[in-house]
Formats: C-alpha cells, sequence, structure tokens
C-alpha cells in the first residue's frame, strides 16, 4: 500500500546537498576512496572543553525538559556574547534556543509569512531559504549575488524586487554557498531600505567567527533602528565544530521571540538538556578553540583558491569568509550538475553543483574546505584532471 504525499510537498525537493553527499557514502561503502567536499561540516573534533560539560551535565541528571525558550544561563551567555560581540544589547528573554539555524528558519517564516506573500532571499544561497518559504505557501523573491560584484548585494536590484505583498529580506553573512562577507557600507545601505520598506530581516550568521585576514563581520541588527525589525540566527555548528549537537538560536525583541517559540514549542519542545549547558561553556571557554580552527580553514582556503585559479578555464573568487568556495566552471560547457557528478565518479571528489542553491547558482560547483589540508592537494589534483577530461569532451 503506499499513498499520496500531501500537495504542499511538491515545492519541497530532496536537498542538493544531502543527494551528493548519500551517493558519495555510498560509493565510500562500496570501497571508492571519496574525497568528501559537499558537506558543511567541520572535520575537526568538538573541543574538550565543551565535551566534558554535556558528559558532567549527564553525570548530574540533567537529562529532563527544559524551557521552552532554553535554560536561562544559556540565553543570559548568548545575550551576553551578543551584547559584547556583535554590539546589540539583547536581554535573555529576547533569546530562543533552536534545534540549529534550520529550525530558527523554519520558525522565523511560520510565525511571520502569510501564504502569498514574499520574502527576498539571495541567489544563490542556503536552499532552506529557497523551499521553507514554499512549504508554508509564502513566495521566495530572489535577488541576485553576482561573482563580478565579488557576490555583494546589489541594493539597487534588490530594491526592485519589493512589492506591496514584500514582508521579509532574509541575508545571509558570511555566506553559503559563496563565502562572501557583506560590507558594512552594503549592509547600512539594506537597513535603510528595511525602515524605509517596513520588512522584517532574517540575518542568518551562523559563520560569523570564520572570516579571515582584514575582514570583519558586521551584525545588521546593531545598525540604527535594526534591532527591533531583526531575527538574527546563529549557532554552535559551524565556529565550534557541533554539528551533531543541533543547537542554534534566534535573537529579536520579545514579541518576535514569542510568535516563533509558540512555533518552536509544538514542534521540538526544547534543545537537549545536557547540549545546552554544554553551549553554555562553548561561548565561555571555548574562543581559544575557535581561533585555531579558524587559522587553519585560512590556510586550506589559501592553498584551495591558489590551485583552482591556476587550473586552465577554471575561477573562483577568494572568499572572505564561511568555508566555501565557489568555483566557476562555465568554460566545461556542462551543467554544475555534469561537472559534480563527473567529479565525483570520475575522481572520486564529492562537490554540490550550484544549480542547488537557485538559478543564480548554475555555471558553478561549490567546494568545502572543511576538510583535511593534504585531502585538499590530493583533490586539487583529482580536480584538475577531471577538469582537462571534461574540457577534452566539450
Amino acid at each position: 500500500m503506499s499513498f499520496e504525499t500531501a500537495k504542499r510537498m511538491e515545492a519541497l525537493p530532496f536537498s542538493g546537498i544531502r543527494v551528493m553527499m548519500e551517493r558519495a557514502n555510498r560509493m565510500q561503502k562500496e570501497g571508492a576512496d571519496i574525497i568528501h567536499m559537499e558537506i558543511g561540516r567541520p572535520d575537526f573534533d568538538t573541543p574538550e572543553v565543551i565535551k566534558q560539560a554535556a558528559y558532567d551535565s549527564l553525570a548530574k541528571g540533567h537529562v529532563f525538559y527544559t524551557s521552552n525558550y532554553g535554560i536561562p544561563a544559556l540565553r543570559e551567555a548568548i545575550a551576553e556574547k551578543l551584547t559584547k560581540e556583535n554590539g546589540v544589547a539583547y536581554a535573555p528573554e529576547e533569546i530562543l534556543v533552536t534545534i540549529g539555524v534550520g529550525e530558527g528558519t523554519y520558525a522565523a517564516v511560520a510565525a511571520f509569512c502569510n501564504p502569498g506573500e514574499e520574502i527576498l532571499v539571495p541567489n544563490p544561497v542556503w536552499l532552506n531559504y529557497i523551499h521553507v518559504p514554499n512549504f508554508f505557501g509564502a513566495v521566495p523573491v530572489a535577488y541576485d549575488l553576482k561573482e563580478e560584484r565579488d557576490y555583494q548585494i546589489d541594493v539597487e536590484e534588490l530594491e526592485s524586487k519589493i512589492t506591496d505583498k514584500t514582508r521579509m529580506l532574509v541575508i545571509n553573512t558570511p555566506g553559503n554557498p559563496t563565502g562572501a562577507v557583506q560590507t558594512r557600507e552594503t549592509l547600512e545601505q539594506l537597513a535603510d531600505l528595511a525602515k524605509r520598506h517596513d520588512l522584517i530581516v532574517v540575518s542568518d550568521e551562523i559563520y560569523e567567527k570564520l572570516v579571515y585576514g582584514d575582514t570583519k563581520h558586521v551584525s545588521i541588527a546593531s545598525l540604527p533602528g535594526m534591532k527591533e525589525r531583526t531575527i538574527t540566527l546563529n549557532g554552535f555548528s559551524k565556529c565550534y565544530s557541533m554539528t551533531g549537537w543541533r543547537l542554534g538560536y534566534a535573537a529579536a525583541p520579545v514579541s518576535m521571540i514569542q510568535g516563533m517559540v509558540r512555533v518552536h514549542q509544538y514542534i521540538n519542545t526544547c534543545a537537549s538538556s545536557f547540549v545546552q549547558e554544554a553551549g553554555v561553556v562553548a561561548l565561555k571557554k571555548a574562543e581559544p578553540d575557535v581561533q585555531i580552527m579558524v587559522k587553519e580553514y585560512e590556510r586550506r582556503r589559501n592553498y584551495a583558491v591558489k590551485a583552482l585559479n591556476a587550473m586552465e578555464g577554471i575561477s573562483c573568487r577568494t572568499p572572505g569568509g564561511a568555508f566555501y568556495i565557489f568555483v566557476n566552471v562555465k568554460s566545461l560547457g556542462k551543467t554544475s550538475a555534469e561537472v559534480a557528478d563527473y567529479l565525483l565518479d570520475h575522481a572520486h571528489v564529492a562537490t554540490v553543483p550550484g544549480s542547488a542553491f537557485g538559478e543564480g547558482g548554475e555555471g558553478y560547483i561549490r567546494l568545502s574546505y572543511a576538510t583535511a589540508y593534504d585531502q585538499i592537494v590530493e583533490a586539487m589534483k583529482r580536480m584538475e584532471k577531471a577538469f582537462n577530461e571534461l574540457r577534452e569532451d566539450k
């Protein structure tokens, strides 16, 4: 017996990232030597001080439900972090602890967007921002991130997309899949636009600590008049190498947090109690571990960018943040899916086709350099050989 899924599921495809990951894992189980550059998962272990905090919490029997909002100690620590590091004064009651940024995205759209209302989303972008609005009957409207602008938002182009149905603006900085960090000047222009058009801003800042060189991260909520209309989403997965712990948070005015918690309470009840206690320690004690990871990511980034730009017909920008490189493969004369498939099947390097991130990603592939340096060196050799084969086949 089989049953048809609900009509809304027609707008909810499988994740293009996970499709590549599942294929790569199957090939690996069958004996293939796969280099994983498809998934945004740090290869570092979670810092020991964080793991020890979770062990201690379990040993003390802290295994029960918490408040829907999260434990007070974590909400206080998050508020203190945002005030000190991001320049936005939050109180604990303005914080909601979520099951990663993924749930924060879901709760923000569910709480504030009606069917038919429009959400401005980057193109290309992490695919949740395309498909979660569709699930609720809201309409994602893409604004372009162009390579020739170093993926900085063209505020004039974005404003041309605004209609009387526009409700929400999504920004992601540092960005996935491009690694671009929006400048203060760009964010100031966006803030002015959001205030003039009375938009809710969802600012995804999960990669905020992964910035390199002189690049600086700026939270849009820190700009004048923006805290009251901004939902800042962040979490522990990327910067603290806690992807499997599923811990994130939203920061916003109390009225907005109360809207989101009404969604959250019917999906998850609360984040795991002992994970939340580990989150407190991450914020207070794990910064040295973060800086070690950032230094290594920068080394990997620098090698991969240099190697890619030395390949015939292949190019990429140097990303200011995150751990992704968006590689221009248009010269190969193939779709991004065809290139990614070829790399996996023939070079045993797993990547993600840019088309998985929206129409603006066609002609690109995304690489994650959150994998070991020696693996990246080997991947570049394999990829260059595969690119040459594809070019000869054109």
